[in-house]
């Protein structure tokens, strides 16, 4: 048993999968867990195929959706969550929705400012240098977390490494 759960805690630090298969593999893996877990009914849709990313975009996209159910799970009150990843507008998007009890507004502006919510905090950090965005949306009917990281390099992107543009 103890075996087990050490196990567990392992591959939930870092899913092996990520690394062998990637992103679309891991999150099946990790949601599919979490299902026989929580009892969350939990729906994903990734395009099977969705292919690779760099290594820290996958990461940083399986560690947000872990940080999301983490937390429908906990504070919700939410029976049902959906997961969709796609590739949109030369980036990723990863939104994430529940039914639960939603956050008042006031709550709402106190975790988007920073000072309360360490797991969106955490969440925005870990996009800060990808150049991605973090959005949240909340009321009575739930809670929506949309992530975007570019993947294309953009203009402002390489001037901020050292390019100029030709005119």
């Amino acid at each position: 048993q103890l075996h087990r759960e050490i196990r567990t805690t392992s591959y939930l630090l870092h899913p092996p999968l990520l690394d062998e298969s990637g992103l679309f593999s891991a999150l099946h893996w990790y949601v599919q867990g979490l299902k026989e877990r929580s009892g969350l009914d939990i729906t994903l849709d990734v395009a099977e195929q969705f292919g690779r990313l760099p290594r820290d975009l996958e990461i940083a996209i399986f560690r947000l959706v872990q940080e999301s159910l983490t937390n429908i799970h906990r504070h919700s009150n939410s029976k049902t969550a959906s997961i969709r990843v796609a590739r949109e507008n030369g980036g990723v998007v990863a939104d994430i929705r529940d039914q639960g009890s939603g956050m008042s507004a006031e709550k709402l502006a106190e975790i988007q400012s920073g000072s309360s919510g360490l797991g969106i905090r955490g969440m925005r950090e870990r996009l800060r240098p990808l150049h991605g965005t973090l959005r949240m949306e909340s009321d009575h009917n739930g809670t929506r977390i949309i992530a975007t990281i570019p993947t294309e390099p953009s203009l402002t992107g390489l001037e901020e490494i050292g390019f100029k543009a030709a005119v």
